[in-house]
C-alpha cells in the first residue's frame, strides 16, 4: 500500500527549506480542493492523503465520470481509499510514499500524521533533491541539448555586476529565482537596470536570500510546451510524453488532452519530428547519470518554440529546457487523462470560481 499526496506548495516550500512552513492560502486552498489529483497514479488498496476526504472522494468520481464519458478512459481503482490528514490516520505500515514533491515541510507533515521515516527520505535526500531543483541544474543541461534547430542559454550570477555585464551582450534579459513556483520569481530587464528601483531591489533581495539568480536572455515565445519523464530506482530515465499547456501572465492555465501521436503532428507545425526525438534522447542520457542514486521519481521539463525571425515559419527554433521540475506536474496529470481516441482533443483547465478550484475537462 502507498500513501498518495498532492501538495502543490512544494516549490515555495522547497524555498523556503523550513521543515516549520505555512504555505500560502492559495497554495493551502489548492491543496484542498484538488487533494483527489493524486488518485491518478494510484493502485489497488493504495490511500490518498487530503484535507477534505468528503469533497476528494466527491471530486475524484466527477472526474471519473468526465474522464470515461469524454477520453473513453477509466480512473477507478478497487479498494482505493481517502483519508484526512490528521495524526494517527498513517500509523498502518505503508510501503512508500508518493508525493507531489519531496520538502522538508512535507517530510513534517508526514511525520505528525504516523509516517515512518523508513518510507521517507532522509533529511540529507531531500537536501540533494532540493539542489538538483535549483535552476542551474537546467543551465548545465543546456549545452548538451544544443544543434542544429535549437536556441537557449543560461547564466547562474552572484552579483549585480555580472548581470550588468551580461546586458551589454544581450539588451533584453529575464531573471529568474533559483527557487520558485511556477510563473513566479521572474524579472525581466530592457537595456539597463538604471532607473528600474524594482527590478533592482528584487535582485538584491533574491541575491541575499537564495545566494545567487540566473540570467538568461530573453526569446520571442511563441508557444510553450514540455516534456515528462521518470527517474528510475535503477538509475535510468524513461520518457512518458509531451505536454502541451498554456500559460496566463505566467501561470499555469491549461493542458491539452491527446494523444501522443496528435501532439507530436502540433509541435511539428513548428519544429521537426527528429529534433524532439534526438532532444528526448539526449535527456535521458544526460540526466540519467546526474539523477543516479540521487533522485528516483517523475520531472518535467518545460519547453518552448520561439521565433528568431519576424515572420518566416523556418525562423522557429526550439528552446530544449526553459526549466526542470524535479516534482511532477500538471502534465503528469494530462498524461493521466490521455484519450484513447487519436480524433479526440480536450483541454484540461484549473479554475478559480465561486471561491474553489476545479479540474475541468473540455471541447477546444
Amino acid at each position: 500500500m502507498t500513501l498518495r499526496i498532492f501538495n502543490p506548495e512544494h516549490d515555495i516550500a522547497l524555498a523556503a527549506n523550513l521543515s516549520n512552513f505555512t504555505a500560502p492560502h492559495a497554495g493551502r486552498q489548492l491543496r484542498h480542493d484538488l487533494g483527489f489529483l493524486s488518485a491518478l497514479w494510484a493502485q489497488e488498496g493504495d490511500i490518498v492523503l487530503t484535507d477534505d476526504v468528503e469533497l476528494a472522494e466527491r471530486s475524484f468520481l466527477r472526474l471519473a465520470h468526465s474522464a470515461e464519458k469524454h477520453l473513453g478512459v477509466s480512473l477507478l481503482r478497487p479498494n482505493l481509499r481517502f483519508a484526512p490528514s490528521k495524526p494517527g490516520v498513517c500509523s498502518v505500515q505503508t510501503q512508500g510514499v508518493d508525493p507531489w514533491g519531496w520538502d522538508r515541510a512535507l517530510k513534517a507533515r508526514l511525520h505528525r500524521v504516523g509516517v515512518s521515516d523508513s518510507v521517507m527520505p532522509s533529511d540529507e535526500q531531500i537536501d540533494t533533491i532540493r539542489q538538483l531543483s535549483h535552476r542551474r541544474t537546467s543551465a548545465r543541461l543546456l549545452p548538451f541539448l544544443r544543434c542544429k534547430g535549437t536556441v537557449g542559454e543560461a547564466f547562474e550570477f552572484t552579483t549585480s555586476d555580472e548581470v550588468e555585464c551580461l546586458l551589454k551582450k544581450h539588451a533584453h534579459l529575464v531573471l529568474k529565482a533559483p527557487w520558485s513556483s511556477s510563473g513566479r520569481g521572474l524579472r525581466f530587464i530592457h537595456e539597463t537596470m538604471e532607473g528600474n528601483p524594482h527590478v533592482q531591489g528584487w535582485l538584491h533581495n533574491m541575491l541575499d536570500a537564495q545566494g545567487s539568480v540566473m540570467a538568461e536572455p530573453y526569446y520571442n515565445k511563441v508557444k510553450d510546451f514540455g516534456m515528462e519523464f521518470e527517474a528510475l530506482a535503477d538509475g535510468s530515465v524513461r520518457y512518458l510524453g509531451l505536454s502541451l499547456f498554456h500559460t496566463a501572465n505566467g501561470a499555469y492555465a491549461g493542458n491539452i488532452l491527446a494523444t501522443e501521436s496528435a501532439k507530436r503532428e502540433m509541435i511539428s507545425r513548428y519544429v521537426p519530428d527528429g529534433l524532439l526525438d534526438e532532444v528526448q534522447t539526449e535527456i535521458c542520457r544526460q540526466l540519467a547519470s546526474v539523477f543516479k542514486d540521487q533522485y528516483a521519481g517523475p520531472f518535467g521539463i518545460d519547453m518552448m518554440i520561439v521565433r528568431s525571425g519576424e515572420t518566416a515559419r523556418e525562423d522557429f527554433l526550439l528552446h530544449p529546457c526553459v526549466e526542470i521540475n524535479l516534482r511532477r506536474t500538471m502534465g503528469h496529470v494530462a498524461l493521466a487523462l490521455t484519450p484513447q481516441d487519436d480524433e479526440v482533443k480536450r483541454v484540461m483547465r484549473i479554475e478559480y470560481a465561486d471561491n474553489n478550484y476545479k479540474l475541468k475537462i473540455q471541447r477546444l
